[in-house]
């Protein structure tokens, strides 16, 4: 009797682990399977979840904890891969993978969206001055390039030199394009006043899409060879057969990880 209670209590714990539809737990790697559009689509649903933002301390020690014991094989029992994944989200949503520190509210991924929309708000507002065109663009470049940085590579530090170059270098761009289309719409003649709004709608575009490349350059992209695909949250993997050749001379891994920025 006692054998076959002990067998009935380890098939339904069993039962109640396979219930979930969380797939075997891998330290490091993505959750979802990244060779299909779901698959990566679900992933960046994951890395963008606002709600992580509201983690407590607590409940930050104790994923970092369990991932830890996961590591070392001390892992409690009952613990399920539903568990881990979640300590694995709260995790890399926080902390950075290089320096483990908090990465800032507004900087995190989980935040760009409830951070970041007031701005695309404040772009998109009618009939803008001057003042207000050049703030939003400079506070829009400016919330990039602090993301950016929060979310660098800091295996290979680069000098704050060329951050702030960069970061100059975005905001200057934005903002000229915008005060200049802006000018240009207003000083369109054969436009009706419908038009010229409706053009004045579309400015914030071409601003924003050429500065970009600028607020990424305090932390350009460049491999790991042996990395893992999921180290950063802008990671990408490829095959070193698909890489240049001098490239793939360089590195005996069968694939590398880099970083694809924002």
């Amino acid at each position: 009797m006692a054998d076959t209670a002990t067998a009935a209590a380890a098939a339904a714990a069993s039962a109640a682990n396979a219930s979930t539809d969380a797939p075997p737990f891998q330290l490091g790697k993505p959750r979802f399977q990244q060779t299909s559009f779901y698959g990566r689509f679900r992933h960046f649903l994951d890395i963008i979840d606002p709600r992580t933002l509201f983690v407590t301390e607590r409940r930050l020690r104790e994923a970092v904890q369990l991932l830890e014991d996961y590591k070392h094989g001390t892992l409690r029992p009952g613990v399920t891969n539903e568990q881990l994944w979640s300590a694995q989200k709260i995790k890399q949503a926080i902390l950075h993978p290089d320096t483990n520190e908090k990465i800032f509210m507004p900087f995190r991924m989980s935040g760009y969206i409830p951070f970041g929309t007031p701005i695309v708000v404040g772009l998109l507002l009618p009939n803008q001055t001057l003042a207000s065109t050049v703030f939003w663009q400079w506070l829009n470049q400016s919330h990039n390039a602090c993301v950016n940085y929060a979310n660098r590579n800091a295996t290979k530090p680069s000098p704050a030199s060329k951050f702030i170059q960069g970061y100059l270098g975005a905001v200057i761009s934005a903002v000229s394009i915008a005060v200049g289309l802006n000018v240009l719409v207003q000083k369109a003649n054969k436009f009706t006043p419908a038009t010229r709004l409706l053009v004045q709608r579309f400015v914030p575009f071409p601003a924003v899409g050429p500065a970009g490349d600028g607020a990424d350059a305090g932390g350009p992209p460049h491999a790991h060879p042996g990395a893992t695909p999921d180290r950063h949250v802008h990671a990408g993997e490829i095959e070193t057969t698909q890489l240049e050749p001098e490239i793939a001379r360089a590195t005996s891994s069968r694939t590398v990880v880099y970083n694809k920025g924002l």
